[in-house]
C-alpha cells in the first residue's frame, strides 16, 4: 500500500529502494507548511477515493521504473495533519543521479497531477478550504467549520 494513515519513515523507504546496483537516491519530502493563498494553515486533511488512488501510483511507479533504471518507493499520507508532518515521501534509486533525480521529479509531478488524492486546509480564522490548484488563488471553496459550500 503506498496510502497510509500512519506517519511517514523515511528509513524504511530509503532501505526499500536501495539495491547494490544503484548508487544514487533522490529523495522527495513534502511537509505541511502553515501558509497557503495568503493565509495562515493551521492543518490540513487527505482523503482519497483508496482503490483509483492506489491503482494510479502504482501505474506511475512503473511508467517511472520503465523509463529509468530505477527503483521507486512512495507513501502518501491520508487523514488530520499538522504543521512539519510529512505527507509525501518519493524514494528513487538509480545507477547515477541522473536518472534518480529525474525519475523522482517524475513521480511527484504525476501524482500531483493524477491521483484522485484530495486536500482540504483548515484556517487559523476557523474557515476550510478544499485546495484545487486550478482554480484562482489555489482553493475551490471556503467557509467556516462544518460547512460545505
Amino acid at each position: 500500500m503506498r496510502l497510509t494513515a500512519d506517519p511517514i519513515d523515511l528509513e524504511p523507504l530509503m532501505k526499500a529502494a536501495l539495491r547494490p546496483d544503484r548508487g544514487g537516491l533522490a529523495i522527495f519530502v513534502g511537509t505541511v507548511r502553515d501558509h497557503h493563498a495568503g493565509r495562515t494553515v493551521r492543518e490540513l486533511e487527505y482523503s482519497a477515493y483508496h482503490p483509483m488512488a492506489e491503482a494510479k501510483l502504482a501505474d506511475i511507479v512503473a511508467e517511472a521504473e520503465s523509463r529509468w533504471s530505477v527503483t521507486v518507493v512512495l507513501r502518501h499520507r491520508l487523514g488530520l495533519l499538522a504543521i512539519g508532518e510529512t505527507a509525501v515521501a518519493v524514494v528513487v534509486a538509480g545507477g547515477h543521479r541522473d536518472e534518480a533525480f529525474a525519475a523522482c521529479r517524475y513521480v511527484i509531478e504525476e501524482l500531483k497531477r493524477r491521483v484522485p488524492i484530495w486536500k482540504r486546509e483548515r484556517y487559523t480564522d476557523g474557515s476550510e478550504a478544499w485546495v484545487d490548484p486550478t482554480a484562482p488563488g489555489g482553493v475551490a471553496s471556503m467557509g467556516t467549520a462544518g460547512s460545505v459550500e
